[in-house]
């Protein structure tokens, strides 16, 4: 007997309310007699003693079998004054909760009661509460990771569009302007261009007279470089006439178009407004001065239906003289495309480069080669060959090499190809600055992307913040309750030791 009272009752908590029904400890039909108990208490609440303990039972708790018991040991203290010489209490207050405690106590229904209340606090309250608990802190995890990924893609946003900036080669802070800038300095550039390009004289000598020694070839070689060298970023028109003109009128430079207005759109004018208006519209300039005779009037009958009204014959014949752009202008005189330097016009400058590059592969295996001329056979092909190829040494034809690369490199860079594409067409400026603009948008629209995750993160916070006290205080209540559970069970079997398993929270 000694051996079996120091058992322990172990008990699982999701089977206690069975394990308390099954051993008729407590009554089937518990609940209903509940539902009139939890009546009686929301009417004595409502009638209760100034009393900090008291509020504190009363306070966002279920109250049970065991506040009830310590509700009417308070009142014991405060109701004392109405306790008559038989002993007992004239207040209403201590008779209703003494009643209580009397129809709990009835069957053992705070038992069940209290089982039941267990078990929901570990099966249901509690894990709902650690769900919610740890999907708001999962929640402020992927916040975080995307608040930093969106910071950073604002971030690698901004550094690209300050990379294409450094490679146009400007600061960023007004695009389509200092774009047009760069455009205007571009001739200075390449006239400096032309101007380095006199220093080719010997790598030209060099690759004439290779070229006639090995190939026996007499005719010119690289004719632009050749020429360039003699006469720097000269006009398109010298390199393709001879002659250096007398007149050079440059093409006038589009600027881009506004950004408002529409690029497709034809302005037909107005057919009703006469001939003046006709002219307008159709891009044709009329100098103030001059009378074309020109009527918007139908002809008459008189003089026929093609006829011409030339105007007052007394009025000075106008001459019309119709040049086309190119060689067909007046001798001389450099229009359109011909009078663009070498370097400014797309077709010499495109040669201009593949003369270079040309030069550039010459040199480099020029290098390669000498580097392989130590045999007998190598320098017996070289004793005839002329003083200028003997003569050169491989560190030289090295600095040659760096020469012909530095040009190459200063008008095939990528700020140079965008400048050249700006030259060619201005609305490649609206194009280019919308780009940038996006990046910067982008970037902006991620800040403030990032922004909003912080918020909702802050958000998450105070939500954890508001589940945890509560988790605490559910598990603080739950282990209360087991405690209390645990020993009321313990006294009913001559206070062997009671052990409720799986109470966690």
């Amino acid at each position: 007997m000694e051996n079996i009272q120091s058992l322990p009752i172990d008990i699982q908590t999701s089977k206690l309310l069975d394990w308390l029904l099954d051993r008729r400890h407590c009554d089937v039909k518990w609940q209903n007699a509940v539902k009139g108990i939890r009546e009686k208490i929301n009417a004595a609440i409502q009638d209760m003693p100034e009393n900090e303990e008291i509020k504190q039972l009363l306070s966002g708790s279920y109250i049970h079998y065991f506040h009830c018991l310590r509700i009417v040991e308070i009142l014991r203290g405060t109701e004392a004054s109405s306790k008559n010489i038989f002993g007992r209490y004239s207040s209403q207050r201590m008779k209703d909760w003494q009643e209580i405690v009397s129809l709990y106590q009835a069957d053992n229904i705070y038992l069940a009661e209290v089982a039941s209340l267990l078990i929901r606090n570990v099966s249901y309250e509690g894990p709902a509460l650690r769900k919610q608990l740890a999907k708001a802190q999962q929640l402020q995890q992927e916040l975080s990771r995307r608040e930093v990924e969106c910071q950073s893609s604002a971030a690698e946003l901004r550094e690209k569009y300050f990379t294409a900036c450094k490679q146009y080669g400007i600061t960023g802070d007004n695009v389509p302007r200092e774009l047009q800038a760069l455009v205007k300095d571009l001739p200075l550039v390449l006239e400096e261009v032309g101007k380095d390009a006199a220093k080719l004289e010997e790598q030209i000598q060099l690759y004439a007279a290779f070229t006639n020694f090995v190939c026996d070839w007499s005719g010119p070689v690289l004719p632009m470089l050749t020429f360039a060298q003699k006469k720097g970023n000269a006009t398109f028109y010298e390199w393709k006439t001879g002659r250096v003109p007398t007149v050079v009128e440059r093409p006038v430079v589009e600027e881009a178009a506004p950004e408002a207005a529409a690029d497709d759109a034809i302005d037909w004018g107005d057919f009703g407004r006469g001939a003046d208006s006709l002219g307008l519209s159709a891009g044709i300039t009329v100098e103030d001065g001059i009378d074309w005779g020109i009527s918007s009037e139908p002809a008459s009958e008189d003089t026929g239906a093609d006829a011409i009204d030339w105007g007052d014959c007394e009025a000075p014949p106008v001459e019309i003289e119709i040049v086309d752009t190119g060689t067909n202008c007046p001798e001389g005189v450099a229009r359109g495309e011909d009078a663009l330097s070498i370097l400014e016009n797309a077709q010499s400058r495109n040669e201009f480069i593949d003369e270079l590059m040309e030069l550039e592969v010459f040199l480099t295996q020029r290098i390669t080669e000498m580097g392989e001329e130590g045999d007998v056979v190598a320098m017996s092909q070289f004793q005839l060959a002329p003083s200028v190829i003997q003569n050169q040494t491989r560190e030289r034809v090295r600095e040659m090499l760096s020469e012909v690369r530095d040009l190459l490199g200063r008008l095939t860079s990528l700020r140079m190809q965008h400048l050249f594409t700006i030259q060619a067409s201005p609305r490649y400026v609206e194009r280019v600055s919308e780009v940038l603009r996006q990046k910067l948008k982008q970037a902006d629209i991620l800040v403030l992307k990032a922004a909003t995750m912080a918020e909702r993160r802050q958000e998450a916070l105070q939500e954890q913040s508001r589940l945890e006290p509560r988790v605490d205080l559910l598990a603080g209540r739950t282990q209360e309750l087991q405690k209390l559970i645990e020993a009321d069970i313990s006294k009913r079997y001559h206070n062997r030791p009671v052990n409720l398993m799986g109470v966690h929270i």
